[in-house]
């Protein structure tokens, strides 16, 4: 049996400008690539017809076709992970596996898990950076711990970059290094426990002029001022060291958003519990209303809040959100109808095609006063004048809320200004318990 080298895909589906995959095709060894959908993850999906696992789906079709041009094949598996590998130790003589990191809490038990099996066998399993800039620690302070504010942490990122930190791999020139196979089977989504969606992702083909206006445009929900990368960020279809040398040749606010998805990254890494307790443990303390109807009426768009039930209906018709208006839907669920803040990110894991951990995690604390330079909890946006600034002329709420003006648009579920009141009062009693 041939001796080979297993290149484990997970969030970089793509062949061009990997780094894991480039370090496994520069072996000894020829390479099969592998990606497991992976059941414990998909098993806690709600929705059959979830977008993402088609997105997934989709990109690894591309993927294995690419591989199939040059002689070889994809694997792609359907299980849990270690029962996964087990299953291809046996079919296969592996000699060493190679991934790319992933710095999620699930993502690290399961690959010390892996780490540890393969062990055993003596199969050296070997990880690269790439979905990432800087990883861990690479930009940390002086004393060796974690930046909880992003402006010092923005400027040492900053301070950090050479000229060959956004380099390329040549990965894709690589492939005739690949293990030389028959086409594998591939399983359908319907072999999964899914079915299609009718949610397009975004393209990966973006005009420069986007990125070039990007400091001007972003803030405007109703103009195509943003990229909407973020889904191919997500899954790895495109590689962060483009878009960072994009981002450094024409618009620096555009690099400063790749800065806080690495922030994001490394907060989690450093505060894996961040998904369930409060950055700032004081916040924790503070009471939260539980009530249902409320939380109902921001999921399906019926605040009275235009702005805000504009923002949730893209969601869930389109599985994205305009980023000045996530910023205006989660201060309106923590502040203004004082629901948990993990509530809000729940339900964000479950309709975002570009959910990501650490960034969603990292917004909703920053929302809420309860996380890394977060707002403080006295600042509490007032939907009308969001509304005002970044939608005077209503071209997205029309879009959205097509019956806003008229008397089957619902009246407010709550008072602004008895809301604002309300949240100042119950957060300042919430951490004066401290």
């Amino acid at each position: 049996m041939s001796e080979i080298a297993i290149f484990w895909h997970r969030r970089d589906l793509r062949t061009d400008d990997n780094v894991g995959l480039f370090q496994a095709l520069s072996s000894d060894l020829p390479v099969l690539p592998l990606f497991i959908f992976d059941s414990i993850i998909l098993d806690k999906l709600e929705d059959e017809d979830d977008a993402r696992v088609e997105f997934i789906h989709s990109e690894l079709s591309k993927v294995k076709k690419a591989y199939e041009k040059a002689g070889g094949s994809l694997i792609v598996r359907h299980g849990k992970p270690i029962e996964v590998w087990k299953s291809i130790c046996e079919e296969f003589n592996v000699k060493a596996v190679y991934t790319n990191r992933d710095y999620e809490p699930y993502a690290q038990g399961r690959d010390k898990e892996i780490y540890s099996f393969l062990s055993e066998k003596d199969i050296p399993f070997k990880g690269y950076k790439d979905h990432v800039i800087f990883e861990k620690s690479e930009v940390v302070k002086d004393d060796g711990d974690p930046y909880l504010v992003f402006s010092p942490y923005a400027r040492k990122w900053l301070a950090a970059v050479t000229d060959n930190t956004f380099k390329s791999v040549d990965s894709s020139s690589k492939l005739d290094s690949l293990y030389q196979t028959d086409p594998l089977p591939m399983p359908s989504l319907e072999d999964l426990g899914f079915k299609s969606s009718e949610i397009d992702a975004p393209s990966k083909e973006v005009p420069k002029e986007i990125i070039d206006t990007y400091d001007k445009t972003r803030n405007f929900p109703a103009q195509n001022g943003t990229t909407k990368l973020s889904v191919h960020l997500r899954f790895g279809t495109i590689s962060i060291r483009s878009l960072a040398r994009e981002g450094q040749a024409r618009n620096k606010t555009y690099l400063n958003e790749l800065i806080w998805r690495d922030f994001y990254q490394m907060i989690l890494f450093h505060h894996p519990k961040s998904p369930d307790e409060a950055i700032k443990p004081a916040y924790d303390h503070i009471e939260w209303e539980t009530n249902e109807e409320h939380f109902k009426a921001w999921c399906e768009g019926r605040t009275g809040y235009p702005i805000v039930d504009a923002g949730m209906r893209e969601l869930n018709e389109t599985g994205y959100m305009h980023n000045r208006v996530r910023m205006i839907v989660a201060s309106f669920l923590t502040k203004h109808l004082l629901l948990d803040w993990r509530w809000g990110e729940r339900y964000f894991a479950r309709k975002l095609l570009d959910y990501e951990l650490a960034s969603n995690v990292g917004g909703w604390q920053w929302a809420s006063g309860s996380g890394c330079d977060a707002a403080p909890y006295f600042r509490i946006f007032n939907p009308t004048s969001q509304l005002e600034k970044f939608d005077k002329d209503l071209k997205y709420v029309k879009q959205w809320v097509p019956e806003y003006g008229t008397e089957n648009y619902p009246k407010p579920i709550v008072d602004h200004k008895e809301a604002r009141e309300r949240a100042l009062s119950r957060y300042k009693e919430g951490l004066a318990k401290t």
